[in-house]
């Protein structure tokens, strides 16, 4: 399925997507618990079941810092500025973050000019802390909705679990 069908996916369409990748990585994510195993699987595989993701990858807080974890797509940025851009907006709302054009969006931080829309759903650990963010940029404007704000926080929540 190519980028056409997924720009022409509905609602419902979509969210089973979602719900057949949550159950996929539900299933994987039996065989370990090792945290580092499970961001690089969930990555994957929403970066190939996605078409519209250009780039997919985990910031991490460490030491009050966020640095680019595991990812797929281009060079990413290794550590990004304290309280800016997407990514720390997600962090210190702790909530999803959707922006349909990146370019209208205070202090954005480019690490590829190429990305036109993202979002950024925080993640969790099993206490409750905030430990990062997924963060999933497009090459199309307003690619993210509602739909992918909950379906990946439902599917972001299985690192921990």
């Amino acid at each position: 399925m190519g980028l056409e069908f997924l720009l022409n996916m509905n609602s419902a369409q979509k969210q089973k997507r979602y719900q057949r990748i949550y159950f996929q990585l539900n299933e994987l994510f039996v065989a370990s618990k090792n945290i580092d195993s499970r961001m690089s699987t969930l990555v994957s595989l929403l970066h190939h079941k996605m078409d519209g993701f250009f780039w997919t990858g985990f910031y991490l807080l460490k030491d009050g810092e966020l640095c680019v974890s595991s990812y797929q797509g281009s060079v990413a940025c290794m550590k990004l500025a304290k309280d800016t851009g997407v990514c720390w907006a997600g962090i210190n709302q702790k909530e999803a973050i959707i922006v349909p054009d990146v370019h209208q969006f205070p202090g954005h931080i480019a690490c590829d000019g190429r990305s036109n829309s993202e979002i950024v759903v925080p993640l969790f650990d099993s206490h409750q802390n905030i430990m990062g963010v997924l963060d999933v940029d497009s090459k199309n404007f307003s690619n993210f909705d509602q739909i992918d704000a909950d379906e990946l926080t439902k599917i972001v929540q299985l690192i921990y679990s």
